[in-house]
């Protein structure tokens, strides 16, 4: 065997076929699946939940579990084939040559060990490291990765870390050997834009600092662009697309990534002119793909007795560089055809007042405890002097990272938990004081909410049907069972499920068909308030679309207002009328949502947009990442409670964020930001993100 040179690919997936063996059958995960990446070169490996994504990166670990085999090709790493290598050499291989970053960060810590040791035992039993050595290399990775004060850290056990700094050291453990190859299965998804921005420049900057190669696994367009040269897109265990970033970007030619960008919100989407097309039908078991192209029965392409009658191979792009299409008519189809027109809405008519909340504030009380260092009774504010109002058939957007009060205020709302201070006027009813069991069946009726993971909030050993019946009994929907059993049909045809599955236990359905269920149930009262707690970040991004677009029909039906809770700028911006963003308790920005995503904006805002990933090669955007976490609420900051991470403070003379807490202040048209900047300097602001000229 020839010795690998640098010139030649780091890691050479060839014709890779996996299966996974049941009693029942054999079920084939991922089939004929290429992809080369070069030393120094970032790869991007997307698709769907289920696509097989996850299945070539536990591969190339050699890490199938009992049932998963390699049933045919090859996984080549430096010239030589990973599959033909005994336990021993690939125990020596991993850890040391290639490292794997997973999506949960606990799921790789050792809670009963400190960060320190864990960091040090990697260089330990994989280079022999002496201990001292491995501590200092330890330090060193830390600061690295950007992690203030490494020996606090260092000396820290992972619970006493926050998730972006559990990431983080996840990130320093996987370096700690310099593996030639880096595989990060959704690195980010559990966290903030803020961060996640963050951990994109470090493992950019990393990648360049030790040449270290990347198959980098995300469901998210726009952060792929960020990290990667090259993209491999899969679909239902196959690539259907590879190519260099660009070109995949600007000049698709396969119907499966066209359909991914139509249903991503890029800037020019618009809820009422443009909306966002989802895929049609859904994607196939994979022990009932059709015959032919996989994407077949769900493509505006499709052309029977020719796309299903044998199987497709994967044909280069003439004029681009390792540019490939697993489809038959990529150079007949007009790719520069204008989306043919969807449905066009006219714009909602925003009515009156449904919802005003006024100087709402909500402290916990945390007992003393050894837990928190003994003495006097700590507060916690979890919201302070919220005020704002919402309108019938308006979407309210909330927007801010995780601990700035989203979820608090929203369970305050729904009477999960009741106000310390301040008004909550429901139509024309006070709520603030009345927790949910004392509030009438009216009030609980007209104020739902649809909740994050739809997994969480059905009950499992209920029918689909049977819980939004039960859902209708206690709203006292309806005379009789019959009746009852009507509407819940009814509902079913709402939120565009099929009659049948009635009769379908929960676990019988995929995560968007779930929470179709959960928004059904949401309106089985008529529901006139919805908040909707980050509705669609656990759902892909073609389901996504779909239930997108559901709860904009229904709330064009029912003049339905929408407080919709997300941390994704990019969905706000193309289904909000209005944007409030939060930090740390505080409404630090409140506007319409062209006001709010065009400057001037509050420094928080402007980071948070410029966190956010967009998949479009022709956005320029302007680079600011947020140092630092949230605060803790307990402890606020004086002053301002963005003036630790701001970038603007030193603008501000005299001292003045550090000491007083900025005043809210009318911009005008309703547009408000509590902030010391001066008006010449909030008018002096650049956007954060323009589209460069051609």
């Amino acid at each position: 065997m020839t010795a690998w040179t640098p010139d030649q690919p780091i890691l050479e997936i060839e014709n890779l076929s996996i299966s996974f063996f049941t009693r029942l059958r054999e079920i084939p995960a991922v089939m004929d699946f290429s992809c080369t990446v070069m030393p120094g070169e970032a790869m991007g490996l997307v698709g769907e939940s289920g696509c097989g994504k996850s299945t070539v990166a536990l591969a190339v670990m050699r890490d199938l579990g009992v049932n998963g085999r390699i049933v045919g090709g090859t996984i080549k790493f430096k010239g030589r084939d990973l599959t033909a290598m005994s336990q021993d050499e690939l125990r020596t291989l991993r850890g040391s040559e290639i490292a794997m970053i997973y999506q949960e960060p606990m799921a790789s810590l050792n809670p009963a060990m400190k960060i320190g040791a864990q960091l040090a035992e990697v260089p330990m039993i994989h280079e022999g490291m002496s201990r001292k050595d491995a501590l200092a290399l330890a330090r060193q990775l830390v600061a690295d990765v950007r992690l203030p004060d490494p020996d606090r850290i260092l000396n820290s056990y992972p619970h006493q870390l926050s998730g972006g700094q559990q990431q983080r050291i996840v990130i320093a453990m996987a370096l700690m050997s310099k593996p030639a190859l880096l595989i990060l299965d959704e690195p980010t998804t559990a966290l903030d834009v803020t961060v996640e921005a963050g951990i994109v420049d470090l493992v950019n900057d990393l990648a360049e600092k030790y040449g270290t190669s990347m198959l980098f696994i995300s469901h998210n367009l726009g952060l792929v662009m960020e990290v990667c040269d090259r993209i491999t897109v899969m679909y239902s265990g196959e690539a259907v697309e590879t190519g260099n970033i660009k070109d995949v970007f600007d000049k698709m030619r396969h119907p499966y990534t066209q359909a991914l960008f139509r249903s991503i919100p890029l800037p020019g989407a618009d809820k009422t002119s443009r909306p966002l097309r989802a895929i049609p039908g859904n994607f196939p078991l994979p022990h009932e793909r059709p015959p032919g192209c996989n994407f077949g029965p769900r493509c505006d392409y499709f052309q029977a007795g020719r796309c299903d009658a044998v199987d497709i191979a994967m044909a280069p792009v003439a004029g681009d560089t390792r540019h490939d299409s697993r489809c038959l008519k990529f150079d007949e189809i007009d790719w520069a055809a204008p989306l043919a027109a969807g449905e066009h809405h006219d714009r909602s008519e925003i009515g009156d007042v449904v919802l005003k909340m006024d100087d709402v504030r909500k402290y916990y009380e945390v007992a003393a405890s050894s837990l928190f260092s003994g003495g006097d009774t700590k507060v916690v504010k979890a919201n302070e002097t919220l005020s704002f109002d919402a309108r019938e058939g308006e979407t309210l957007a909330i927007v801010g990272e995780s601990g700035c009060g989203k979820s608090t205020f929203a369970k305050v709302l729904m009477g999960l938990e009741t106000a310390t201070a301040g008004k909550i006027m429901l139509f024309d009813e006070n709520v603030q004081n009345t927790p949910i069991q004392q509030r009438n069946t009216d009030t609980v009726s007209s104020l739902q909410m649809v909740f994050q993971n739809p997994f969480d909030t059905l009950n499992p050993s209920m029918t689909v049907g049977r819980q939004i019946v039960r859902a209708l009994e206690i709203f006292g929907v309806g005379d009789t069972d019959a009746e009852r059993q009507q509407r819940m049909l009814e509902l079913l045809d709402l939120v565009k499920l099929p009659r049948e599955f009635a009769t379908r236990m929960p676990r019988q359905l995929s995560g968007g068909q779930k929470q179709r269920v959960g928004i059904a149930r949401a309106f089985a009262g008529n529901a006139k308030v919805v908040i909707a707690d980050e509705p669609v970040s656990a759902l892909d991004v073609s389901v996504q679309a779909a239930v997108t677009q559901l709860l904009m029909d229904i709330q064009r039906e029912h003049r339905t207002t929408l407080l919709f809770i997300s941390h994704d700028l990019s969905i706000v911006r193309y289904l909000s009328d209005r944007v409030l963003v939060m930090y740390l308790g505080h409404v630090v920005e409140l506007g319409t949502t062209d006001q709010v995503f065009a400057p001037p904006y509050h420094p928080y805002t402007e980071a948070l947009l410029s966190a956010v990933p967009i998949a479009d090669t022709r956005i320029e955007k302007k680079r600011i990442v947020l140092e630092g976490d949230i605060p803790s609420a307990v402890n606020p900051p004086p002053g301002c409670p963005f003036q630790t991470r701001c970038r603007w403070k030193s603008q501000v003379a005299g001292g003045l964020c550090d000491r007083e807490m900025p005043p809210m202040r009318k911009l005008g048209d309703g547009h408000q930001i509590k902030c010391h900047l001066s008006e010449a300097e909030l008018a002096g602001m650049e956007p954060v993100f323009k589209i460069a000229a051609e």
